[in-house]
């Protein structure tokens, strides 16, 4: 097992009085962190929350990460800026790396210097999915493919870099923003091609809302380190697309297959179910069941 270096706790004034800088706005994850942070902060939003897409902050570029951080003095700083196309990652090693390794340092040398407290996401994707049992934060980590790897390595930047962090882990997430497996799934069915899913990886789906309203339990509760964040209950790819369907009333056969039967240049990990009891000892909060998550996304969108 490998532990995470300790880091100061986070102060309830960084979060309840102080400025709130958001990265990767635009994203599935930042627009809904956008959205939770409007609700929280109500008429200070307008002047407490800072948002940036990656158009308005590369958090590539060094330079101009610092100069934003330190412009605006934030209390807590929340990237939610990323390179996630696990597949392409394996064939565009170096900007994976740029964003997901060195983005997160710049951020966290940023919010160093700025005494903030930086709030960085991880991936069930760093665990090589060999456990039987859920993956505890302290687990040691074996990435199998470029993502997982460039994730970790984001992780050890921030620790090392030692600004004040919360580093959440989530899995299998999907949301209103961007492509997921939800709108896949869909979209297949409604096309009349054939539905086929890998029945041989077992995780958590994450809807992207529970995730950003975690993250405020979380700072409520001045968290800190690691801790993972999914939907309650688990299963496979293949369970996940046969609920989606059965919830949207859509009476489409799913064929199980295994994963050495897809085409894919990333392995992912057969077995990535996190271990929630962190996030419930630190926040007095049970994560909601992922087929009641589901059902609510469905609803959303008006399935």
């Amino acid at each position: 097992r490998r532990r995470g270096r300790g880091v100061r706790a986070v102060t309830a004034e960084c979060w309840s009085a102080s400025r709130v800088v958001l990265l990767g706005t635009a994203g599935m994850l930042g627009s809904e962190l956008a959205a939770s942070l409007r609700r929280r902060l109500g008429e200070d939003a307008q002047d407490r929350l800072r948002t940036f897409d990656q158009s308005e902050l590369d958090i590539t570029d060094q330079d101009a990460v610092a100069r934003v951080i330190q412009g605006i003095g934030p209390g807590v700083v929340i990237n939610a800026a990323a390179y996630t196309d696990v597949e392409r990652c394996e064939t565009e090693v170096k900007l994976a790396t740029a964003v997901n390794v060195a983005g997160a340092r710049n951020v966290a040398q940023a919010c160093r210097d700025a005494a903030a407290t930086l709030v960085h996401f991880s991936t069930d994707y760093v665990f090589d999915g060999r456990a039987q049992q859920p993956y505890r934060c302290d687990d040691t980590a074996n990435p199998l493919n470029v993502y997982g790897r460039s994730k970790w390595e984001g992780e050890q930047a921030v620790r090392d870099v030692g600004c004040r962090n919360l580093l959440v882990r989530a899995s299998w997430l999907y949301g209103a923003a961007g492509r997921n497996f939800v709108e896949a799934i869909l979209a297949q069915a409604e096309s009349g091609r054939p539905v086929r899913v890998v029945d041989d990886q077992i995780g958590r789906p994450t809807f992207a809302k529970d995730l950003s309203e975690a993250v405020l339990y979380l700072l409520d509760a001045r968290a800190e380190g690691a801790v993972h964040f999914a939907n309650s209950e688990h299963c496979s790819w293949f369970q996940f697309a046969e609920e989606i369907l059965r919830q949207a009333g859509l009476d489409v056969a799913v064929e199980p297959i295994s994963s050495d039967q897809l085409d894919r240049r990333a392995v992912r990990p057969a077995y990535s179910v996190l271990d929630l009891s962190r996030y419930t000892q630190q926040t007095g909060q049970t994560p909601p069941p992922w087929p009641d998550a589901l059902g609510r996304y469905l609803r959303e969108r008006g399935s």
